[in-house]
């Protein structure tokens, strides 16, 4: 039998949560830690109850003596806030899922390695020297030696695998990203002040309004894929949906192309990452998909003055697609400790 891969969870927010679902029912893995500043009863309650996934074992998730119990298994929950303070070396951790958006450079990511963890896979972009990481579009390039992996954005990671196929089956001259995102947690509920002030119009009321702010997915993108670096540009618009996004692709090949030689390159690469629908779907309909990408055929225009130009979408869960992706990259990862 194979030894299981040891996993601790550092935040237990929207995609610390549902990695956990994710990771306890696949027999690959065992969690052996979290860490979260919130209390027992919050951790327990937040995992049970979820607005946007559904409820999640409610029948069998509690808590006691400093342990959250999913099933009758006990796993021990820490509050510290630096994580050089955590015992993973003494838990025998192979990965941390780091997901509190802190820690997201090498030098903080590093503190878990001080720990005693073996690999970190940080699920938010992060600077530092280390690799940014789609799984199903660059994965290769990691080695035993990466010991710190960024898992890129929920956006990157449905926007890389579409590029790739573009750009290696007809080639990318430039492009146009729009990512019509659901709100996250940095909006506000009501108009208020913003950390980011008021150009990044972050603090209008959430649930209200379409809010254009930034991305990014650009700077990410040429991290992921080298070849097509500066050849994406992009923006943002924050809508009042609590998770389902797309991406809006307007792309410049460098070969005219039909409709049918398009939608026949995306159906002959679909696969656990980039999945291909024909049915018209609207954003609801992807909540709770497992893949990082969803591309639209029928969303699919081709300019007829000048056939090289090309509009499509891809749609992607913001939350459930992207946890898919890292627990697909932490298994990459989890072969080469």
């Amino acid at each position: 039998m194979n030894k299981k891969t040891k996993v601790a969870i550092n935040g237990f927010g929207r995609i610390g949560k549902l990695a956990f679902r994710s990771i306890f029912a696949n027999p690959q893995f065992e969690v052996v830690g979290i860490n979260d500043l919130s209390n027992l009863e919050t951790i327990a309650y937040l995992l049970k109850y979820d607005t946007a996934q559904g409820s999640y074992k409610t029948d069998s998730v509690s808590y006691e003596d400093n342990h959250l119990v999913v099933d009758g298994k006990k796993i021990p929950v820490f509050q510290e806030r630096n994580p050089k303070d955590l015992p993973w070396g003494k838990l025998d951790v192979d990965v941390v899922l780091e997901c509190t958006g802190f820690f997201a450079s090498k030098e903080k990511a590093d503190l878990h390695l001080q720990a005693g963890a073996k690999k970190v896979l940080i699920s938010a972009p992060a600077t530092g020297d280390l690799k940014t990481v789609v799984y199903n579009v660059n994965d290769n390039v990691l080695t035993k030696d990466d010991h710190i992996v960024s898992g890129a954005s929920c956006t990157t990671n449905c926007l890389a695998p579409v590029a790739k196929v573009l750009n290696d089956n007809f080639g990318i001259n430039q492009a146009f990203m729009t990512t019509v995102h659901s709100y996250t947690s940095d909006q506000t509920l009501i108009d208020q002040n913003h950390s980011k002030g008021i150009w990044a119009r972050r603090g209008r009321a959430a649930a209200s309004n379409m809010v254009p702010t930034s991305t990014g997915v650009v700077q990410a993108i040429g991290l992921v894929l080298p070849e097509l670096k500066g050849k994406i540009d992009g923006t943002s618009v924050r809508v009042p949906t609590v998770t389902g996004s797309l991406v809006d692709l307007t792309v410049e090949l460098n070969q005219e192309v039909t409709a049918e030689q398009v939608n026949q390159v995306f159906a002959k690469n679909a696969n656990e990452t980039l999945g291909y629908v024909t049915d018209p779907i609207v954003s609801s309909d992807v909540v709770g998909t497992t893949y990082g990408s969803l591309y639209d055929s029928n969303t699919l225009q081709i300019l007829q003055t000048k056939p090289k130009f090309i509009k499509l979408m891809s749609w992607y869960d913001n939350e459930m697609s992207y946890v898919s992706q890292l627990v697909r990259l932490l298994h990459k990862m989890s072969t080469l400790l």
